[in-house]
């Protein structure tokens, strides 16, 4: 009988730290399985975060980004000086745009601006403008848009109605658009200016590449976006990590 009573009070025992342990394992992979979960959680956030590019550095509106999730401040209202033609441009990039255009002239090559700053009317207009070209070439009215939205931006998501985008061509009766597309190409950070939508950053800038449209962010940024190979985005991406 106390032989049995003890096989019985040893098999308690052994069932008490069975259960504990099997208490315990459950609770460690409740755990394990929450902090996975919390992981991939903080990676997600992290991959929309950075998505959506935020201004980095609202205290320098040279590197406001605009694009189709980024638009134009309400209370963004440019200083702006006209230009020869009538176009015009943010005052604070007249010195270095005039300083980059006379060079070229030296060079034997002749740039216009053939756009400045645009209004919202001016922009709107622009939108239409494509649309209707498309629609006058034969597409439908839907695949016209379509079209016209991967080429110019929406109202309020331009860089031209900040006033600090130019659109460079050539004067046609002294030169053409591949050598000033070329200069610019190789010299236009010296001046400030970077190449806004190149070929390789289709899918980020959300542009097909325009070798003509040039934004200009200062001198120090413009060195360090063309030394980098980084498009805007990426540039003011990295600025908000860091």
């Amino acid at each position: 009988m106390k032989a049995m009573n003890r096989s019985r009070k040893k098999k308690s025992r052994i069932s008490f730290i069975y259960f504990f342990a099997l208490v315990f394992f459950a609770a460690a992979e409740i755990i394990i399985i929450r902090n996975y979960l919390d992981d991939s959680h903080e990676s997600i956030v992290a991959d929309n975060t950075v998505k959506e590019y935020k201004i980095s550095d609202p205290e320098n509106d040279l590197l406001i980004l605009v694009n189709a999730d980024n638009p134009v401040p309400e209370d963004h209202e440019p200083d702006l000086t006209e230009l020869s033609n009538g176009q015009s441009v943010d005052s604070r990039i007249y010195p270095d745009l005039q300083k980059m255009f006379d060079d070229m002239r030296e060079q034997k090559i002749y740039p216009v601006v053939g756009e400045g700053y645009r209004t919202a009317e001016a922009q709107q207009k622009a939108m239409e403008d494509k649309i209707e070209a498309y629609e006058n070439d034969g597409f439908g009215k839907k695949l016209a848009k379509k079209l016209a939205a991967e080429q110019v931006a929406a109202v309020g998501t331009s860089e031209h109605q900040l006033g600090l985008a130019v659109d460079i061509n050539a004067d046609k009766t002294k030169s053409d658009n591949d050598e000033v597309y070329a200069w610019l190409a190789e010299n236009a950070y010296k001046y400030g200016f970077i190449l806004r939508y190149p070929a390789d950053k289709v899918k980020i800038t959300g542009f097909d590449y325009e070798p003509w449209h040039y934004r200009y962010v200062g001198k120090e940024n413009a060195e360090k976006i063309y030394s980098s190979g980084l498009c805007l985005e990426e540039y003011v991406e990295g600025l908000a990590e860091n």
